[in-house]
């Protein structure tokens, strides 16, 4: 059964950017952030509250629709299945994601995109984020 990345408890983020260095570090062998599949943002104000923009594996994506070359697919279970080959660094997708969760990265000429792979999981020390498994339809 395909899982998603997803929020369980983001009042327990305290910002420290863990999970975003392990899935730079694992995809890219990189310790940028900017390379991160996730994002986590201060929601600014006096209580300092995070934000997690992660990709919400949308069943009909319409990063998949807005993509000319066929280098994102759609997943079973939600989400995109992404063929670097195949991308020619249009954007199209970055422009069509309803939460902004796809990122471009101009020195590889590619996007940064989640897998659901749930690496970051591991390195969130607090709990923030998990992995919910779905149903292929949903």
């Amino acid at each position: 059964m395909p899982k998603r990345l997803v929020v369980t408890d983001i009042y327990k983020c305290i910002g420290c950017f863990c999970c975003m260095q392990s899935c730079s570090r694992q995809w890219y062998n990189s310790l940028s952030l900017d390379r991160a599949a996730l994002r986590i943002k201060s929601a600014g104000g006096i209580k300092n509250q995070m934000l997690a923009i992660i990709c919400q594996a949308c069943v009909n994506a319409p990063c998949v629709k807005a993509c000319p070359t066929g280098a994102l697919t759609q997943r079973k279970g939600g989400g995109t299945v992404y063929r670097k080959k195949l991308c020619t660094g249009c954007r199209r997708c970055v422009n069509e994601c309803p939460v902004k969760a796809i990122g471009f990265d101009s020195a590889l000429n590619e996007i940064i995109i989640c897998k659901h792979c749930g690496y970051c999981v591991k390195f969130c020390p607090h709990g923030v984020i998990g992995m919910r498994e779905v149903s292929e339809n949903a």
